[in-house]
Formats: C-alpha cells, structure tokens, sequence
C-alpha cells in the first residue's frame, strides 16, 4: 500500500510517521500493494485532526478524527476504516459492483482557489453508470450523507441521500 503523509500547521516526526506507516500498513491485507493511502495530519488552535483517506479498485474509505492526541486520534481512526472495510466486503458478496466503477472514487482534490470565494474544498470524481441498489451499496461503505452517480438504466445524474428517518432520497439532475 502507498502511503503518504501530508502535514499542515502539524510536525509528524519520526516516531509518528512510523507508527502511522506500521499500523496503516495492516490495512494492506485487504487491499494488496495496489491501494493508495492519503494521511492528513493537521493541527486546528489546540486540537489535532487526523484523517485518513484509502483508494482502491472500486472503493474509497475515509476517517476523520479530532482529538487532543494525535496517536488517540490513530487509535481511534483505524478501527473505524477497518470496520468500514469489513463492512464493504461483507456487503459487496450481496450486491454485484460493476467493474466500471472507477479505481479511484474521489480522482483528484483541486486546489484551493485564492480570494473571498466561499468554497472551501472542491474534489472531482468520475461518474460511471451503476444501478441505485449499486448506489445505495456504496453510499453505506463510505459513510457519508449523499452520493453523486450516473444512473445506469436513465442515464441521468443522480444523487442519492440518506434521509432523517434512515429511508433514502434521489434526486435526478435534468440537462
């Protein structure tokens, strides 16, 4: 697994930069060397943020945690990815994820512009066709509130949610 660590306002160090290379890299057996592992480390007044980001073939996991310690945050970081990766892989045996799906979910983070705009982070990603069962499937093995597909059978942007009530919504995007 390819490993990199990026510091922002924070010193990793030696001692942390293997810690973090030792206990992301049990991760690997899930994944063999062909995943790719992005490690924020970032300090924010006087808490620590930690948060790690795995690509792979056909999935993308994340954790983030902010805490007092950055080695708390490790601790507490992992556990939540590897359970987010058993889960994917005991969901993926019931769902059939087309091999379209790109390698990478989130391609690229583009830099942040310059001037009073308020956007604050901008990501690119691809959009394969895959059916809403493949989207609700994928929406629960990254954990996040939405997720942004191409519908395979309307051929239609889609943007599937997770509503109060733990149902989903969709919300088809016309040209």
């Amino acid at each position: 697994m390819n490993i990199e660590i990026v510091e922002k306002n924070y010193d990793v160090g030696a001692r942390l930069q293997g810690l973090i290379e030792k206990k992301v890299g049990k991760l690997e057996k899930y994944f063999g060397k062909g995943a790719n592992c992005k490690v924020v480390c970032k300090k924010e007044g006087n808490m620590f943020k930690l948060e790690i980001s795995i690509s792979a073939k056909n999935c993308f996991f994340r954790s983030e945690v902010i805490g007092e310690n950055m080695y708390n945050n490790l601790d507490i970081a992992l556990p939540k990815l590897e359970k987010q990766i058993i889960k994917f892989k005991e969901k993926r045996k019931d769902f059939k994820i087309p091999d379209v799906v790109s390698d990478l979910l989130f391609l690229e983070e583009l830099p942040e512009e310059e001037g009073p705009s308020k956007i604050s982070k901008r990501k690119s990603f691809s959009l394969d066709p895959i059916t809403e069962e493949d989207a609700i499937f994928m929406l629960e093995a990254i954990d996040h509130d939405f997720y942004v597909f191409l519908n395979a059978e309307t051929g239609k942007i889609n943007i599937l949610y997770r509503r109060k009530n733990g149902e989903y919504g969709l919300i088809e995007v016309n040209k």
